[in-house]
């Protein structure tokens, strides 16, 4: 019995050790973390075809080191998950739509994919023309003429049912208008461009802010650009659209073409805005860079600021339609711009910047769950003081990485949410 009692209380201190050391090596984490941000302030690469691409000043460590181990990372899921995860959203009652993405089979040769496609193309509604497509141009005109005169022209694109347009997609417009209230925005979607989509954006519209969506016409928009043949193609049901669902790269292509059609800045619905866009122009900004060399190693299309007619953008459309693959996720994205910027080094005529992570990719999305965390400890809450004015001093909005950060609570007093109650117009269910 002696011996039984000695075992349980050595065990039991082995125990308490542990869990004091564990108890220590957090603090030193959130310590580190303290003590590693940057306060260089943000900076950018003007490009003139002269100047090598590299990003001068120091490495901001926020994106890739802040958040430790203290927040469990996040599983990134299958595309086709995320389908069907769209499908199973339950909209509002009165939704008159009958809309579901069209996920392409897996597991496929590509002569069965492309039989599926030919099968299944009259149910793209992407691809039809009707009084909505043909009144897009004019519609589009209209909204950003003389009577809105809007200080910024913003735009975004809605490729799933208007009833999974949620509280935090219309977070992030609400912070679009605080800090941009003169801005004018358009939604690129035929199913917000309905009865349900304007209830999901009237309480915006109600304070006076300018939206509207506007059902695309591809045609118009792809006309004389060098994706026209590429889409042409796709319409006769005879190319392989891949594994991923072709609405998704259409939207990449989408964003690009009406920046090269009107100007102004696309932003992805997952991005929470903290400044005034009306100075930025004719940018982009890094995901990543490599801590040696100090060059960005990934580009992002989620944020994007041009002049009409840009060249670089004519760049992006023509490697869109000359190495389109449906099978890789990525490709016709951030890939895609990566690569055409680095094929652009050197040559004159492309003047646009690239701005450093702390723009617009702060955390990256193996790490963004921390920033949904409520502080549980004093140190957790100065980390999370510090880690609002860094960003609120450096960066333009935050990518939520949605795909990853979409199953996760906003908790109170969490970056996100001391953020959002910070540049929210509405400011209602933010910790819903």
């Amino acid at each position: 019995m002696l011996n039984c009692c000695r075992v349980l209380v050595r065990a039991r201190a082995r125990s308490l050790v542990f869990s004091a050391l564990a108890f220590g090596a957090i603090l030193v984490t959130l310590y580190v973390d303290i003590i590693v941000i940057s306060s260089n302030s943000l900076r950018s690469l003007s490009y003139n075809g002269q100047t090598p691409l590299v990003i001068h000043g120091a490495i901001q460590e926020t994106g890739a080191r802040n958040l430790k181990s203290t927040f469990r990372h996040l599983q990134l899921r299958s595309v086709h998950e995320e389908v069907m995860e769209i499908q199973g959203v339950k909209v509002d009652d009165d939704d008159d739509e009958n809309i579901s993405p069209l996920v392409p089979p897996i597991n496929v040769t590509e002569e069965e994919r492309v039989s599926w496609f030919r099968k299944v193309l009259p149910e793209f509604d992407i691809f039809k023309s009707d009084d909505l497509t043909r009144r897009f141009h004019g519609r589009v005109m209209g909204f950003f003429g003389q009577k809105n005169n809007c200080s910024v022209r913003f735009f975004m694109t809605w490729i799933s049912p208007a009833g999974s347009f949620g509280r935090r997609e219309f977070l992030a417009l609400e912070s679009l208008f605080k800090s941009n209230p003169y801005g004018c925005l358009v939604i690129i979607s035929r199913t917000m461009d309905s009865k349900l989509g304007f209830k999901k954006l009237k309480p915006v519209l109600d304070h006076g802010f300018k939206v509207i969506a506007v059902t695309p016409d591809l045609p118009f928009l792809l006309k004389n650009t060098p994706a026209k043949a590429w889409f042409d193609e796709m319409k006769t049901g005879t190319k392989d659209p891949g594994e991923i669902p072709l609405a998704q790269n259409l939207s990449n292509l989408i964003r690009i073409a009406v920046l090269f059609k009107y100007g102004g800045v696309y932003l992805d619905t997952d991005v929470i805005v903290l400044k005034d866009f009306a100075l930025l122009r004719n940018s982009i900004g890094a995901q990543s860079i490599d801590a040696m060399s100090r060059r960005w190693t990934r580009l992002n299309n989620a944020v994007m600021a041009f002049d009409k007619k840009h060249p670089l953008l004519l760049k992006f459309m023509r490697e869109f339609a000359l190495t389109f693959d449906g099978n890789r996720w990525g490709h016709n994205g951030p890939y895609l711009v990566s690569r055409v910027v680095e094929k652009v080094i050197g040559k004159r005529g492309f003047e646009f910047k690239v701005l450093l992570p702390m723009a617009f990719y702060p955390v990256d999305w193996t790490r963004i769950g921390g920033l949904f965390r409520r502080p549980e400890t004093r140190a957790d809450a100065k980390w999370v003081e510090a880690k609002i004015a860094q960003l609120s001093g450096e960066t333009y909005g935050v990518h939520l990485w949605n795909k990853q950060s979409r199953p996760l609570k906003i908790e109170d007093g969490s970056v996100i949410g001391r953020l959002i109650e910070d540049h929210c117009v509405i400011c209602e269910k933010i910790y819903n």
